[in-house]
């Protein structure tokens, strides 16, 4: 038995995004928007490909504006394929009644 544990194929590198916190959808739940620059082959212009992904945040440290990172994880629900790893910058709130 312990031959057979130490021959098995080790965890493959999960995928690992950085992004902003859009919306704090429901308990344990945050909304992350993940921006992708890339240059278009044809037309030699920066492009920009944003998605949102839903995370799971197990402590709620998360909050909208946030700069987090996440990691993939096997399906915790419908939407939710991703998992926080930690709060990268946390967001500066401006004081009640001031205009940026």
């Amino acid at each position: 038995m312990t031959e057979q544990a130490s021959n098995a194929a080790p965890r493959g590198i999960r995928k690992t995004r950085k992004g902003k916190v859009v919306s704090k959808s429901g308990d344990k739940t945050i909304v992350v928007l993940v921006e992708r620059r890339y240059h278009h082959p044809i037309y030699g212009k920066q492009m920009v490909d944003a998605k949102k992904m839903h995370a799971h945040d197990e402590k709620n440290e998360a909050a909208v504006g946030d700069v987090v990172e996440i990691q993939e994880c096997r399906p915790l629900s419908r939407m939710k394929r991703w998992r926080l790893v930690c709060v990268e910058k946390a967001a500066t709130v401006a004081a009640e009644g001031e205009v940026k």
